[in-house]
């Protein structure tokens, strides 16, 4: 990866960038094509995505095993087939930093908490996840008196200055409360100590959200296609 690249440069095709740069450890593949290994989010990513190698990814998956791409959006070859498709957000924190750490009675999430994190994906489904999301970087959440996860939100890819915000959650009994911004806040005053840009994907359907996180301080960099991809 170029570190002399711009950050709306890395941004364009972030998911490459991390898995063949400060993230190549946790990448699997080679040539052209890279993914994250089995265990951490189902994401893929091309040198190209206009020209995506999908030959070169076939004996890194399995078959029926889906995958996330970012911004392709031609014919599947021979092989393989596009089982979703919608349009993405890629937004970029263009705010001064958060005055103070909003959350300061949020939890560091770790490998003890996977069960309550796995079941809270599964109510709210913030995108690709996979159990060993929590390694790519710091997760923080509310819990209740009971043990629930009531929201959570991390950090996924890495390049260049650019530190990925994902994993935004709240369970449903818990909506309505601020919860999942306070956490980012916490995020975002945290990577901005750092001297990183915090950066996210927003599904664009998800208008609730995108407007959320432009008060909060992001603006929008671009639109592009996102897929659910598998070999037949």
């Amino acid at each position: 990866m170029s570190t002399s690249a711009s950050p709306q440069a890395l941004l364009d095709n972030l998911f490459w960038h991390a898995l063949t740069g400060p993230q190549a450890r946790f990448a699997a593949g080679e040539g052209e094509v890279r993914r994250f290994t089995a265990g951490f989010s189902p994401i893929v990513a091309f040198a190209d995505p206009a020209q995506p190698r999908l030959d070169a990814l076939a004996p890194w998956c399995a078959p029926g095993e889906p995958f996330y791409c970012d911004g392709w959006s031609g014919p599947p070859p021979a092989g393989w087939q596009v089982d979703a498709q919608a349009l993405m957000r890629k937004m970029i924190w263009r705010a001064p930093p958060p005055d103070a750490d909003d959350a300061p009675e949020a939890v560091r999430l770790g490998p003890q908490h996977l069960p309550q994190i796995l079941e809270l994906v599964a109510l709210s489904r913030p995108g690709p996840f996979g159990p060993r999301t929590i390694e790519l970087g710091e997760y923080f959440g509310f819990v209740d008196g009971e043990g629930r996860l009531m929201a959570m939100a991390g950090e996924r890819c890495a390049a260049g200055p650019l530190r990925e915000i994902s994993g935004v959650c709240t369970h449903p009994d818990f909506q309505g409360r601020g919860l999942a911004r306070r956490l980012m806040a916490r995020l975002i005053h945290r990577q901005m100590l750092r001297g990183e840009l915090p950066v996210l994907h927003v599904m664009s359907a998800n208008e609730g959200a995108v407007a959320l996180y432009r008060r909060m301080g992001f603006a929008e960099h671009r639109e592009s296609v996102v897929r659910v991809i598998s070999r037949c």
